[in-house]
């Protein structure tokens, strides 16, 4: 791709020496200057604008009568343009990369690179942005180890854009902490719910329609066999086991984030059995909204049964593929996931 000028330029001059002159291929010189500034530096643009200049000089000696001081006028002011072009998309390119730096940036505050293991269990993590220039969503995730056991959160803001990556790193910061000093799920989710309201209240969302988010809560005590979690409105869990496919579904869900004002701060604590082997998913709605062709969801419950017992890394990088694959590449959502199986003590 990079060198299409120069074989643009070769291929136009080859046709100009081997036509008749009156087809006057040579006219279309300047489009490999133009072409060059999308692609090349300034001076190798100028530069192959010169070349082009002296083929087109070189041309009328052998065929005079080309309209040569046309084309060659043709040639320098298509050139200079280009340069000017050429310069003003590297300064982009530049601000692109900064920004870019920033975003990453973010990335690592909003979603902080997780260890692969606590304890005894294995953990691994997937997230795609809708946008493919964007690193960052408002799905977001953390994994912290605490005396109480491990803590999760996996959760999804409502909308895109900066407001929701802002609403997502107001929560997860403030799961950071909560998970350490709060001693039951219930307390930590009245924080988050509290944080949440005082984000939208500083930074009101654009519109009639209120920010809220989804979100769910999972602990797994040190030494025990099995996993509390507190669902407010968000997808249920999938458990692999030997048994098979089990939907962790909550008895009664919990109110979304921002929403516990108006419809009450009622959380329900769910414990299900978490033992040796175990895999869990743990994921947004991206994943199951996810669309093929002809506008089908991805069949997530389907997916998950075909999977061998893999550990989680494998799983979610088959996840990604299938996921991608199944689209076609075209995520209208961004998608999170956590991916953990839990091992005896010993291993």
């Amino acid at each position: 791709m990079r060198l299409s000028p120069v074989v643009l330029t070769v291929v136009i001059a080859a046709l100009a020496y081997v036509t008749p002159p009156e087809v006057a291929f040579s006219r279309l010189l300047p489009a490999a200057p133009a072409l060059a500034a999308a692609m090349w530096p300034v001076l190798p643009t100028v530069l192959l604008g010169t070349v082009c200049l002296f083929l087109m000089i070189g041309l009328s000696l052998v065929f005079p009568g080309l309209g040569t001081w046309w084309t060659a006028g043709g040639i320098i002011a298509v050139t200079v343009a280009a340069a000017y072009g050429s310069h003003v998309r590297l300064q982009r390119e530049r601000t692109l990369f900064q920004v870019r730096l920033v975003a990453d940036a973010a990335q690592q505050v909003v979603l902080s690179p997780m260890p692969r293991r606590l304890g005894s269990i294995e953990i691994d993590s997937l997230y795609l942005a809708a946008a493919a220039e964007a690193r960052i969503g408002g799905d977001f995730y953390e994994v912290v180890d605490t005396r109480y056991g491990v803590r999760l959160l996996i959760g999804d803001v409502r909308g895109k854009g900066l407001p929701a990556v802002g609403a997502a790193a107001a929560i997860v910061n403030s799961f950071r902490e909560a998970a350490h000093t709060e001693p039951d799920m219930a307390s930590i989710a009245r924080r988050l719910d509290a944080t949440s309201t005082r984000y939208n209240a500083a930074f009101p969302p654009e519109g009639p329609l209120e920010r809220f988010a989804t979100a769910l809560l999972a602990e797994i005590p040190h030494k025990s066999g099995h996993i509390n979690i507190l669902n407010c409105g968000h997808p249920p869990p999938l458990l692999l086991n030997r048994g098979g496919l089990r939907t962790l579904e909550p008895t009664t869900p919990s109110p979304l984030l921002n929403l516990a004002e108006v419809i009450g701060d009622h959380y329900t604590i769910d414990t299900f059995d978490f033992t040796p082997g175990d895999l869990l998913l743990l994921y947004t709605d991206g994943v199951t909204e996810a669309r093929a062709r002809d506008g089908a969801f991805f069949p997530l419950a389907t997916w998950m049964r075909q999977q061998p017992p893999t550990p989680p890394d494998e799983l979610l990088t088959a996840l990604h593929r299938d996921l991608l694959h199944y689209s076609q590449g075209r995520l209208d959502d961004d998608i999170a996931a956590l991916a953990l199986r839990l091992h005896h003590p010993a291993q």
